[in-house]
């Protein structure tokens, strides 16, 4: 039996069966105990076979043999031979198979490839009938032959351009297109299309505009963008099509279509930026005509947006390697009649087409420095002529908006050219106006009232622009603006005017990118005199003064300087004993500061732990014994410059912070000094006790280093620092240190290295008096010890089940559970020091974790509790939630959701928004999942309405109109009583709901 007739029996049943066989046959003619002429006779019989069927199996048996060959086994001649039998009999199936494998051989000409072209175009006129799976592959034939035998098909001329436009006509598939605009591209790139131009354009632009989409979880991944893209490369190939594309786009600008009109826009903009110079300055004027409108009179502001790039797409062609600004060249008679309709649009500054008009001319401007130049000499005397005829500020200030806006395209072309900026007739066309530039808004910005906001903030931009163009203000001047600029910030009354101070300090922080040893010289002596050595009681002004300062230190040398000069204030104020509100300015300024540097990298951070961390965390231990300013000892003052020193000594090596963590409670005061450590002594005064807030950062602070504080001699002493901070915790009743002293016994928990620790940990969490050794009493609440420990251990997923279990425990306990429900809320809840960023130990799934294991607990709970203890499984529940990501909670929705809305029927305010809050989560990923509960929410979120407002609007436009329409007019009518509230946001959100619901749309609105 001879292989093709193994291989057809085979074939329906074993198509890898029937590969080998044909993979066998290649063998044998690789090792020539087999012949080419012995294979191509043994198909004589089925190759002419009436069975169709037959005949392509036959022929694809050939074609998966010639795939199967090495590249040099076939002569030139074989290749000749074979090319033309499955040429012959194209149209069976397989034979297209077999011509692809053969052209990707090297032995396969250019006489062959003419051959195998011929046939294509010949045998398939009718290929849009054929089935989608063979047109694909015929094509992909096409693809292969324009791609590695291109000379051969180019040398065919008009002849080879008429015959793919006939075979690729009418196609609709998206595959089928990609390929088909690949081949079209590469023909109108690279081959004389001018006689066949007309021809060429209309087999691609037949197909525009792309309306495909692709199906939901398409397995080919092509998107319409792509077949635009494709498409619009086509139709922007060759000049030869302007005079085919421009009417033809312009024509479907007027499509009612935005998509289709933004598709023409950017299938413009690709041909002004693709077709030759002289094309596009002859139609350039047209497209000018047609598009102006699009900006002028704007509709759609994406539209108009696309429509001015294609404007300066056609102004960037016309301007390329252009260096005259003669009035004869293409850019110039292009912008001649741009200008000049603009400038006849700024006759009226005020009117509705006066700013886009602006926006035009500032678009332009930016394409090219004779762009700019013309533009500038077309209209700048217009605008200076206008300006001082206008009568009115309004007026003035559209014209001064103009002026800005081609201050913007001078500075965004220094942008982009920089040093690349070539010699041209156009340096800077703005310099014959420098003077009268300056003097305009240098009056606009200071001699106008104050009142005039808007007026002021467009005089200062544009005197930062002037400041920014390059090499055109001297330094004088622009030191005269930095004068301007303290003047408003430091003098001026801000009362109702902050935005001008606001925008004078970011301008500031303009000039100190450009300039910065100006704002050294003239604005950093201006400000520092302006804080005083020792504030009035009331006085609040220096806060301005240093947020100026603060923006202003983006520069490493000016934030420098600003660090030195603020160290130097505060030794001044320290001594005088000044309100401690302005020593926590100063700290915070210097914070702020340093938050914008990369410290760990930073030269100065040496110097930093010197003269900061070191001697104020010092004075502020001394003023907690009153041997020092007693500024440095309030709560505020200590949180601040807490989390000054911890941000600096993170940045510190693992040696400096190892030092330092030997100093967390003895604050860098040596022996002998009145200070002591709070530590393991009994009854100290409210003051000292205070620098427990300090020794908080700084444990956080020095991260693992923190184990040379309670190493000796290897012998680890967390248990007894633990037993000690318990008992404090337990015995302290200012709130803010018992807060910083939880968090201490958090971070030693969450960071412990070792099981023993961990195990000591748990027993404190269950039974904080055993190990704080103090008497057990019911007047003390020991659950800020309990719920700190559990969040440490629970964010790392430590002991988890045997945590959870234990806290969800103490729901039930009617005299403290109500407590622990409000600690389930610090569970997860993001806090400063606990974090990464203080090297703690959290998990990514913790919050997964416990949500998962805590909800059904909760659930079982709430079901199993006596009336007086339910409320705390609620409010437990609450607290959890509002850590937990959307995508975590709605894996429980149906558990969830019966708990929230009992939770709306809680007194405790807290609770109620958080619950509100989950229920609009919910309601906007899952409107189906709320559907069945609307009668229940309604009336709950009715009754919370009634008394501190909440926002009732979540179900409009998220759940379905038809569920929601009963309950209309009672919740309109119900939300009428907080239209009155007393708050004015509580009353904006009364209204916001009401128009929700008025507004809804009938259920058939649509149809």
């Amino acid at each position: 039996m001879s292989d093709v007739q193994r291989y057809l029996l085979k074939v329906d049943e074993d198509k890898s069966g029937a590969q080998r066989i044909a993979e066998e046959t290649a063998e044998s003619l690789v090792s020539k105990t087999k012949s080419l002429i012995d294979v191509v006779q043994s198909l004589g019989e089925y190759i002419n076979d009436e069975d169709a069927s037959i005949r392509s199996k036959a022929v694809t048996y050939l074609s998966q043999v010639i795939s199967a060959l090495p590249d040099t086994t076939l002569s030139r001649q074989q290749i000749q031979v074979l090319c033309q039998f499955l040429c012959d009999r194209i149209e069976d199936g397989g034979a297209v198979s077999g011509l692809k494998s053969l052209q990707g051989l090297r032995r396969f000409n250019q006489d062959v490839a003419v051959m195998t072209f011929r046939a294509l175009t010949e045998h398939f006129q009718d290929l849009m009938i054929r089935p989608h799976s063979q047109r694909l592959q015929i094509l992909e034939l096409l693809n292969e032959l324009m791609l590695n035998h291109r000379a051969a098909l180019k040398n065919l001329g008009d002849d080879a351009i008429v015959g793919i436009t006939d075979l690729v006509s009418g196609e609709k598939d998206p595959r089928s297109l990609m390929i088909i605009f690949s081949v079209l591209h590469v023909i109108m790139v690279e081959w004389d299309v001018a006689a066949k131009a007309e021809t060429l354009f209309d087999s691609a632009f037949c197909y525009f505009p792309i309306t495909f989409r692709p199906p939901p979880d398409d397995p080919y991944g092509i998107t319409a963008q792509d077949l635009k893209n494709r498409l619009r490369s086509c139709i922007s190939a060759s000049s030869h099509f302007a005079s085919f594309a421009f009417p033809q786009l312009l024509e479907k600008l007027d499509s009612t279509s935005p998509n289709v009109k933004k598709d023409v826009l950017r299938t413009l903009t690709a041909c002004a930026s693709s077709y030759n110079v002289a094309t596009v300055s002859k139609w350039s004027n047209t497209l000018w005509d047609s598009l102006k409108d699009e900006i002028l009179n704007v509709q759609e502001e994406d539209l108009a947006e696309d429509s001015l790039v294609t404007l300066q797409a056609i102004a960037t062609r016309l301007g390329k390697d252009l260096t005259s600004t003669g009035q004869t060249t293409h850019l110039a008679r292009y912008l001649k009649s741009i200008t000049k309709e603009c400038v006849e649009q700024l006759q009226e500054p005020q009117h509705m087409k006066a700013k886009p008009a602006g926006h035009i001319l500032s678009s332009l401007a930016a394409t090219s420095s004779i762009a700019l130049y013309l533009i500038v000499k077309g209209v700048v005397p217009s605008l200076l002529t206008l300006y001082q005829d206008a009568n009115s500020i309004a007026s003035q200030k559209s014209l001064l908006e103009v002026m800005v806006q081609i201050f913007n395209a001078a500075v965004v072309l220094d942008e982009t050219l920089g040093m690349a900026h070539t010699s041209t007739d156009a340096d800077n066309p703005l310099v014959p106006f420098k003077d009268r530039f300056f003097e305009l808004f240098s009056q606009a910005l200071m001699s106008t009232p104050s009142e005039e906001v808007t007026f002021r903030i467009v005089a200062l931009k544009g005197l930062i622009r002037l400041c920014q163009v390059r090499s055109y203000l001297q330094n004088s001047e622009i030191g005269m603006v930095v004068q301007y600029l303290d003047e408003i910030v430091l003098t001026e009354d801000p009362s109702g005017r902050e935005d001008v101070k606001n925008e004078a300090i970011q301008a500031l922080v303009e000039v100190s990118r450009l300039k910065p040893h100006l704002i050294m010289d003239i604005t950093f002596p201006a400000f520092m005199a302006n804080l005083p050595d020792q504030p009035a009681k009331d006085q609040t002004d220096y806060i301005i003064t240093l947020e100026g300062l603060a923006r202003l230190s983006v520069e490493k040398s000016i934030s420098e300087t600003l660090i030195r000069r603020l160290l130097s204030k505060l030794e001044s104020v320290l001594p005088t004993d000044g309100p401690a509100s302005y020593v926590q300015a100063l700290l915070s300024t210097i914070d702020y500061v340093l938050t914008r540097r990369d410290l760990a990298t930073d030269s100065s951070l040496s110097s930093y732990h010197e003269k900061i961390v070191v001697p104020y965390v010092r004075k502020a231990a001394l003023a907690s014994v009153g041997s020092g300013p007693q500024a440095l000892v309030e709560v505020t003052t200590l949180e601040i410059l807490g989390r000054l020193v911890g941000r600096i000594i993170c940045a510190l090596d693992e040696h400096k912070r190892r030092s330092v963590a030997i100093e967390t409670y003895s604050l860098f005061t040596e022996e002998g000094t009145p200070f002591k450590p709070i530590l393991y002594r009994q009854d100290i005064p409210q003051k000292q006790r205070l620098t427990m807030i300090l020794s908080t950062w700084i444990l956080a602070s020095v991260g693992q280093a923190a184990d040379a504080l309670y190493t000796v001699a290897d012998d680890v002493h967390i248990d007894s620092l633990l037993n000690e901070l318990t008992r404090l915790a337990i015995l302290e009743r200012i709130h803010p240190i018992q807060h910083y002293i939880l968090k201490q016994i958090s971070l030693l928990v969450n960071r412990s290295s070792t099981s023993k620790d961990l195990i000591h940990a748990l027993s404190i969490m269950k039974d904080p008096f055993k190990a704080a050794k103090t008497d057990s009493t019911s007047a003390i609440d020991v659950t800020p010890v309990t719920f700190w420990i559990a969040k440490a251990l629970l964010l790392r997923l430590s002991n988890t089940q045997e945590v959870l279990e234990h806290i969800l425990g103490l729901l039930s306990d009617k005299l403290h559970g109500p407590a622990s429900a409000r600690g389930f809320a610090l569970l997860l809840a993001p806090d400063e020091i606990i974090s990464n960023q203080y090297g703690a130990n959290i998990r990514l799934l913790a919050k997964q974790k416990v949500f998962s294991i805590c909800v059904p607990k909760i659930a079982a709970g709430f079901r199993a509790a006596d009336a007086s203890t339910k409320p705390n499984y609620l409010i437990a529940l609450s607290g959890i939630l509002k850590d937990v990501p959307t995508e975590v909670t709605m894996t429980e929705i149906a558990t969830l959701l019966p708990l929230l809305l009992q939770s709306l029927d809680l007194p405790d305010q807290q609770v109620k928004a958080a619950t509100i809050e989950s229920l609009v989560t919910i309601s906007q990923e899952s409107p189906a999942a709320v559907e069945g509960h609307v009668s229940s929410l309604v009336n709950r979120l009715l009754q919370a309405a009634a008394k501190p407002a909440e926002n009732t609007a979540i179900f409009p436009r998220r759940v379905k109109d038809s569920v929601l329409l009963p309950y209309r007019s009672g919740i309109i009518k119900g939300i009428l009583s907080v239209l009155d509230d007393p708050k004015r946001h509580v009353r904006k959100m009364a209204v916001e709901c009401r128009a929700a619901w008025t507004n809804m749309d009938e259920p058939d609105a649509e149809g």
